[in-house]
This record gives C-alpha cells, sequence and structure tokens, in this order.
C-alpha cells in the first residue's frame, strides 16, 4: 500500500542514518593518519569526506544484499524499515558518546532484523544471509586484517631499516595520505551503500519499485553526499580511540594497517559483503602493533571494545523492534511520528552530554588518560624521533 508521507519519513530517517554513519565512521580512514601527524585532523577529515562520496559511486553489490538478502521482502513494510533505522542511530549515537569503534553496519542490519522480528517472526530473517554474509566475515575479516597488518608493518621495518630517517619518516607519511585516501574510497564504497539498501527496501515496501529492483540513481547520489557530510564534521572521539587507544601509531604502523584495511574492505564490497569498515581498522591497528618491537598494544581496551561488538546487533535489534512495538502501540501514522521525536531527543541528550568532554580537532592527539604513563615508556621508533627533529 502506497503511503508517501511514510516513505518521506522513512527516506529522511535513513539519510539521518547515513550522516551519523560517517561521522561514527570517519576514524577507520584518518585515525592513523591524524595519530601520526601525516595530515593535520582536518584536513585529513575533509579528504576523507570527498573521498566517501566519490566511493559511493564505485559499485552496488553490498546494496543489493541488504536490499534482498538480510529479511523477506515480501513481507517488509515501512514502519519495519522505520523501527530499524532507529535502533541503528540509537546505537550509533550512544557508542560515539562513550569513543567506542563499533559497526555501523551491525547497528543497521540489527535493527533492521529485530524490527522485522517484532512484525512477523523470526521467519521473515534470511538466517542464511545473515551468517553467511554479515557474521562469518565479521569474525574472519579484523582476524585476517591483524595477522596482515602485522606482517606488513614487520616486512615494511625490515625493508626500510637501513634508509635514511627522515627520508623514510617522510615516505611512509606520504604513503599514509596515499594509503587514507584509498581507505576512504573503499569506506564510501562499503559503507554508503547499506543505507542505498535500506531506502531501496522502503521503496519496494511502498510498492514504489518492483521486487529485487535496482537502486535508483537519486538514492545513490543522496546517500554518497550524506556519508560525505557526516564524515566531514569527524568523529573525533572515535578518532582519539583508535588513533592514541590501542597502541602508539608510528608513521610505518599507520601506512600499513592503511593499506592492509583497504585491501580487506575492497575485496569484501567486489564480493558484495556488507562488511564491518569499523572491525577491520581496528583489527588492522592492533596488528601494526603486534609487528612493532617493543610497542605496547592495550588489549584491555581491545577486549572492552570487543564486548562492544558482540552485543551491537541485538542491542541494535531490540532498539529496532521496541521502536515498532511503540510505532504499532500508537498507530500509523502517529507511532512513527513519536518514534522519530523521541529518537531527536535523545540525540539531543547525548550531543548536550557530548559538550561537557568535549573532543575536537585541537585535543585529538593528546595522549591517552590513563594510559599516558605507559607510552612516555616506550623507545620511540627511529622514523618518530627524526621527524620530531625536522
Amino acid at each position: 500500500m502506497h503511503n508517501s508521507f511514510l516513505l518521506a519519513l522513512v527516506v529522511i530517517v535513513a539519510l539521518a542514518f547515513d550522516f551519523t554513519n560517517g561521522f561514527h565512521d570517519t576514524a577507520n580512514a584518518v585515525a592513523p593518519t591524524v595519530a601520526t601527524g601525516a595530515l593535520k585532523p582536518r584536513t585529513a577529515v575533509l579528504l576523507s569526506s570527498a573521498l566517501n562520496l566519490a566511493g559511493a559511486f564505485l559499485s552496488l553489490k553490498v546494496a543489493a544484499t541488504v536490499a534482498s538478502g538480510i529479511v523477506q521482502q515480501g513481507q517488509i513494510v515501512l514502519p519495519v524499515v522505520f523501527g530499524g533505522l532507529v535502533g541503528a542511530i540509537a546505537w550509533n549515537v550512544t557508542t560515539w558518546y562513550f569513543g567506542i569503534p563499533s559497526s555501523s553496519s551491525h547497528a543497521l542490519i540489527g535493527g533492521v532484523v529485530g524490527a522485522m522480528m517484532a512484525h512477523a517472526g523470526g521467519s521473515a530473517v534470511l538466517w542464511s544471509g545473515i551468517t553467511g554474509k554479515v557474521l562469518a566475515p565479521s569474525i574472519a575479516a579484523p582476524i585476517f586484517a591483524l595477522l596482515i597488518a602485522a606482517f606488513a608493518t614487520t616486512l615494511s621495518r625490515h625493508l626500510t631499516a637501513k634508509t635514511d630517517g627522515s627520508t623514510k619518516a617522510w615516505g611512509m607519511r606520504v604513503g599514509q595520505i596515499g594509503s587514507s585516501s584509498l581507505l576512504s574510497i573503499a569506506h564510501g564504497t562499503n559503507d554508503a551503500q547499506k543505507t542505498m539498501g535500506v531506502i531501496t527496501l522502503a521503496l519496494i515496501a511502498n510498492g514504489t519499485l518492483g521486487a529485487n529492483s535496482a537502486t535508483p540513481k537519486w538514492v545513490v547520489v543522496l546517500c554518497g553526499v550524506a556519508i560525505a557530510m557526516g564524515t566531514f564534521i569527524g568523529g573525533w572521539r572515535i578518532i582519539r580511540t583508535m588513533g592514541q587507544g590501542f597502541t602508539k601509531l608510528s608513521p610505518t604502523q599507520g601506512f600499513a594497517s592503511q593499506v592492509t584495511s583497504s585491501v580487506v574492505i575492497l575485496t569484501s564490497s567486489h564480493f558484495g559483503m556488507p562488511l564491518s569498515t569499523t572491525y577491520v581498522a581496528t583489527g588492522s591497528i592492533l596488528g601494526s602493533g603486534v609487528g612493532t618491537r617493543k610497542r605496547r598494544v592495550h588489549w584491555a581496551l581491545a577486549g572492552r571494545v570487543g564486548v562492544a561488538w558482540l552485543i551491537t546487533l541485538p542491542s541494535a535489534a531490540l532498539f529496532g523492534a521496541v521502536c515498532f512495538y511503540g510505532e504499532r502501540l500508537l498507530g500509523y501514522p502517529l507511532g512513527v511520528v513519536v518514534m522519530g521525536l523521541l529518537l531527536a531527543l535523545y540525540c539531543s541528550f547525548i550531543f548536550l552530554r557530548s559538550r561537557n568532554d568535549r573532543i575536537h580537532a585541537h585535543n585529538v592527539n593528546d595522549h591517552w588518560g590513563e594510559h599516558t604513563e605507559a607510552f612516555e615508556k616506550v623507545p620511540k621508533p627511529v622514523e618518530e624521533v627524526t621527524a620530531g627533529k625536522s
């Protein structure tokens, strides 16, 4: 049944999610570059936002997976899509406030699955698609990224061991800018498409598009612009966690971790897997620490982040289900409007709370709180010492 008003609300909230996806995941592409000083923070997010926009136009395979491989298209209705988006945004904003690099992708998929289960039960969810293209890659990808980044870091350090210190530092920083750019394109290619897939689901649910229809061009453009705008805002809280929290990054580590993330994410996009870029980027950063001699890795923080990863899908699903029940209790479209207003109030509350402990471009590279003393005890690699003298 056509309902242009509900469809418009869903599209607006979908673009709002895409915006939160942008600033929540900015760290995936720029954290190492900002942490090592290869680019100034504002310059890094500006470059990343432009390349996220470009990446959104490169492929639609992930959008097709989200649109047709997660839930039964024949049972989807607009309030389900809306509830899923509300659940995803609520989880994104919450984890951003606490500086946790959780998965926007899993938040979105979890939110839609939770709302769908509240609407039509578990039989309406394509569990084989969830398992094969969401859960399995989410477990394997960060492990592969960690191992590859550790090897790449070790190899880079051996290959450049006899290189002049200043030349090595300069070359690695240039390499970081290039790898960060590639990673931004990869992020746009993978993450912007997830929102495209959800909007496509909404259009199918409304009867505007037929089942298994391709994503319209206007959806591609709007989603690309929304994620680019979110990226430009700069998710400084999570950038600080990834750039300073897991390990003290050198230019060599930054370059190795970003190249690794780019390769893994672009490969997943090629095969249409809605991979979590956050999990890959985090695994790569941890791997770069593992591959650097005498470099401390803060596994306690990694463990806390790992717990957040485990609860992302079910938490977003719970948010999505609660939102859908609220919509149904109040009736349509009133319930949709009320739940949208509650989401806006919650986001405003979180934003105001964040102003009490604001992290921005000027303090994003400050020492990591409780780990400051530990970092100062770690000897600096040659490239950092040389770069500091230049």
